[in-house]
């Protein structure tokens, strides 16, 4: 498993991100080979080789960038197309059950460098929130090790075609139309958090809070 080429990994994980437990196994992971570090905060990331940046939702200051030599991102749509926010939760709702995944290094405009990388999560079209999430986390997981084992064999593709961005989510976009039908919003459902942005819809003035889970 050992690349010669790399001696130190480090992982930054955003505070309170739903990706920290599969950072943690990485880190577990590669800490047998490599001096592998977890930082939660960028300004405290050391000199290295490679830094995943999981679950980060601004862009890292190339003053830190120049720490490591390949700063590195996974970001789950065909890029250049849907860059930006949330790419899953939004071609979720969009009915994708195919979500292209890519490893790309982290540059100074957002989503667009060089791609390592790219695999698929597939989908079958009933995977709720924490479902979905799990199998990001591990695509996420995969692309680091193969990244990793698989470095002197690879080559990073420039971007291109056509752009487009994806909004950030905030919790109003888990609000429910009244009007519409379930099976009509049943993606928007699979996409609320019962706890961080869970579903909800206003009626007469009221304020209802909607949470969704799987009775098999």
């Amino acid at each position: 498993m050992r690349n010669q080429s790399f001696k130190t990994i480090s992982i930054l994980v955003d505070n309170d991100s739903w990706i920290l437990p599969y950072a943690e196994a990485l880190v577990a992971y590669f800490s047998s080979h490599y001096q592998c570090q977890l930082f939660r905060n960028a300004d405290d990331i050391t000199q290295g080789d490679v830094c995943f940046l999981l679950g980060c939702t601004q862009i890292i200051p190339n003053k830190i960038r120049k720490r490591n030599q390949y700063n590195l991102v996974v970001h789950e749509s065909a890029l250049p197309q849907g860059k930006g926010f949330a790419p899953m939760s939004w071609q979720i709702i969009e009915g994708k059950m195919s979500i292209p995944v890519c490893l790309l290094e982290a540059s100074e405009n957002v989503d667009s460098g060089n791609i390592w990388l790219e695999d698929t999560i597939e989908l079958n079209g009933n995977e709720l929130h924490d479902e979905w999430r799990d199998k990001q986390g591990k695509i996420t997981i995969k692309l680091a090790k193969e990244f990793i084992e698989n470095f002197t064999t690879l080559t990073a593709n420039a971007q291109c075609g056509q752009e487009n961005f994806y909004a950030k989510r905030n919790k109003k976009d888990s609000e429910l139309d009244v009007n519409k039908s379930l099976a009509e919003q049943f993606n928007l459902l699979r996409v609320v958090s019962n706890s961080d942005y869970p579903a909800f819809f206003i009626k007469d003035g009221i304020k209802y809070k909607i949470e969704i889970s799987r009775h098999d």
